[in-house]
């Protein structure tokens, strides 16, 4: 058994790590109500451009884009959104698990699998995983813009034009609340626009100016905004991840302290009774 001053020493070691791991608690409470607020100011837009684009989609435009066009699918491609840094429980193992059981079942099809990464996590996976990575961004700040994502969406973007890739897929974590975050894989393009009963009504539309450019225009849009909206709930998911693990990893360590504090007494409880025993053995040997 461990003396009392090697516990004592690791009690105040762990007293230490508790510290650190409170105060990382707080901050990230702070930064997630931050990240929660830009998250829902993004998903009305999101979420109406998505309807905007239902609406073009189900029509019969006398223009349609080349990013709305299904083809055979040979090579298809992942945005894959993670975050730059760890201490955030599974977040990042839980997208990554769905991503690897996903492409496997393209692989089994004979269907060969390109990449472009947003967040170190990510590439670090993917440096050992294995994978074509074609783009990559990493040190996205807390609060990302458009311009740090434009040039990896571009790769990916014009690989789909130029017939390289047939399908690009973005994967991301969703925020659901503080406690839930679920891993996300959905089509991005060719545009799949969901199902809606208003738009089951197919009409076309008077464009001004052309079609041509306001559709391009459009789905441009549509596609950034989905990818930064993705990014951006990816940033609540890590603050909240992170606060959750903190908090567990604070709870962890007052319960090893609470541990070691009875180790310790019952330590200290023995050498007194063994010196007790060893001076009234003295006594009575007199």
């Amino acid at each position: 058994m461990a003396g009392t001053k090697e516990l004592r020493k690791q009690i105040g070691s762990i007293q230490n790590t508790q510290k650190i791991t409170g105060a990382m608690e707080m901050v990230a409470a702070s930064k997630m109500r931050k990240a929660q607020e830009r998250m829902a100011r993004g998903r009305p837009y999101s979420d109406h451009i998505r309807s905007v684009i239902g609406h073009v989609a189900n029509a019969s435009p006398e223009f349609r884009h080349s990013l709305m066009i299904e083809r055979e699918v040979k090579r298809i491609g992942y945005i894959v959104v993670t975050t730059d840094k760890g201490l955030c429980g599974g977040l990042n193992i839980n997208l990554l698990k769905a991503i690897v059981n996903d492409v496997k079942s393209w692989v089994d099809r004979d269907v060969e699998v390109d990449f472009c990464l947003i967040g170190n996590k990510g590439a670090q996976f993917f440096r050992s995983y294995g994978g074509n990575v074609v783009a990559s961004s990493n040190h996205v700040s807390e609060t990302p813009a458009m311009s740090d994502l434009i040039g990896s969406i571009k790769v990916m973007l014009d690989a789909f034009e130029d017939g390289s890739v047939d399908k690009i897929y973005l994967a991301n974590n969703v925020f659901v609340n503080t406690m839930t975050q679920t891993p996300t894989i959905r089509q991005l393009v060719p545009l799949d626009p969901e199902e809606d009963a208003e738009l089951k009504h197919r009409w076309d539309y008077i464009y001004e100016p052309e079609a041509r450019q306001l559709v391009e225009g459009l789905v441009t849009r549509f596609i950034e905004a989905q990818v930064y909206q993705a990014v951006v709930e990816n940033g609540a998911c890590e603050q909240a991840a992170k606060m959750i693990a903190m908090k567990s990893a604070s709870d962890n360590a007052g319960e090893m302290i609470d541990e070691l504090q009875l180790i310790m007494n019952n330590a200290r409880q023995s050498a007194i009774t063994q010196e007790l025993s060893e001076i009234i053995g003295g006594a009575a040997a007199v």
